[in-house]
């Protein structure tokens, strides 16, 4: 899938990568899409709760050996 945008949060602890996130996504437009990497262990359950609660859309969550990669679209 396409992104506008890709954010690296690896070797970031809780709650640095849906800190570092929300920044960025507060300066995308409604719609675009935020590609994160990340590589804290709590990242996938801190993304999913993040989105439900901020309106934001979950569109994948992945693992990918050590890493997490989000895709995440700006509501």
């Amino acid at each position: 899938m396409e992104f506008d945008i890709e954010l690296d949060a690896r070797h970031l602890a809780c709650p640095m990568p849906i800190l570092r996130a929300k920044k960025a996504l507060s300066q995308m437009a409604s719609g675009q899409v935020i590609r994160i990497v990340a590589t804290d262990g709590g990242a996938p359950k801190d993304f999913e709760e993040f989105c439900r609660q901020t309106g934001n859309v979950l569109l994948s969550s992945t693992a990918q050996g050590k890493e997490f990669v989000f895709l995440v679209r700006r509501r």
